[in-house]
């Protein structure tokens, strides 16, 4: 896969180029069905498959303390992109400048002068130019008269028991409320936080007879606190786990961790970057009243974690 990180470095317009843009926050099913629609648009007319995606979210740029914590940071949205298929990612730089620029000349100048576009596969809700000012109804007009195609995607609904279509918001509705194996169905994979293992308080393995991996994190959507069932993707390899989140009650510090035990593992990690897997949600978090209590609830924890992820 080509990645664009500056669109002014495209030197010539793409071959018969079929684009969907959007923010492609998680990158779930809905939005794995519009890659397929653009690869199936692309081989029919011998084209380019492209994806348009933004960084940072606009919603950072455009919304007074928009923090929008997200499903998938930049680095795992490349890779999953890649995965799917599509030939050219092109990941725009969003600012207040981009921002400003109006429906007619994003069209006109970006999309068909630049990027050579024959078709552009979008939801039903597609909005796009300064102040959202285009809709479907524009974008039609625009390519009856500029002679492009405009292939409006269904949505896709959620699995049985789950309300709605899929979306990104309702994918970090269901891991904000720990129900991790509901938000598979929507991702089509587990959701997974990645980071580098970094010195804890060097109680888990010396405390409680459990080492746990520290990892950091950032901009990246954080479960509920609690404790999972987890895999593990560390040096090239997939181990299971248990995973805590949130702020050890036993020992009363108020610190907030991510702490991960790898199940039969005994390897010196830290500096290491590993990839934490979300199985399913165990418990909540609870105070134990010492800590021979919590060591007897850790291996309790294990011994359901071994169940869930055999």
């Amino acid at each position: 896969m080509e990645l664009v990180e500056n669109i002014d470095k495209i030197e010539k317009p793409y071959k018969n180029a079929v684009i969907t843009i959007g923010n492609f926050d998680g990158i779930h099913i809905g939005h794995q069905a519009l890659f397929h629609e653009v690869i199936e648009k692309a081989d029919t007319i011998g084209g380019t498959s492209i994806v348009m995606t933004f960084d940072p979210h606009p919603v950072r740029v455009l919304k007074q303390n928009g923090h929008l914590p997200l499903i998938t940071l930049n680095e795992q949205k490349i890779e999953l992109i890649e995965n799917s298929g599509i030939d050219v990612l092109i990941c725009i730089q969003f600012n207040k400048a981009f921002a400003a620029i109006s429906a007619k000349e994003f069209v006109e100048n970006l999309l068909l002068k630049c990027i050579g576009m024959k078709a552009i596969v979008v939801g039903k809700d597609y909005t796009f130019g300064r102040n959202r000012e285009g809709n479907l109804e524009l974008l039609q007009t625009f390519a009856d008269n500029l002679e492009f195609e405009v292939i409006v995607a269904d949505w896709v609904q959620t699995s049985r028991g789950l309300p709605d279509r899929i979306s990104s918001t309702r994918t970090r509705e269901l891991v904000m409320a720990g129900e991790v194996a509901d938000a598979k169905k929507l991702l089509g994979r587990y959701y997974q936080i990645r980071g580098v293992v970094t010195t804890g308080r060097n109680r888990g393995g010396k405390l409680l007879g459990f080492p746990t991996a520290n990892i950091t994190l950032h901009d990246e959507l954080c479960p509920k606190n609690g404790v999972y069932a987890v895999t593990v993707d560390c040096m090239e390899k997939k181990y299971q786990g248990v995973a805590n989140i949130g702020y050890s009650p036993t020992f009363d510090d108020g610190l907030f961790s991510v702490e991960v035990h790898i199940l039969d593992f005994n390897e010196n990690i830290y500096g290491k970057k590993i990839r934490v897997n979300f199985v399913q949600r165990i418990r909540d978090e609870i105070k134990f009243s010492d800590i021979t209590e919590l060591s007897d609830a850790i291996r309790k924890d294990i011994e359901k974690a071994r169940k869930i992820l055999s």
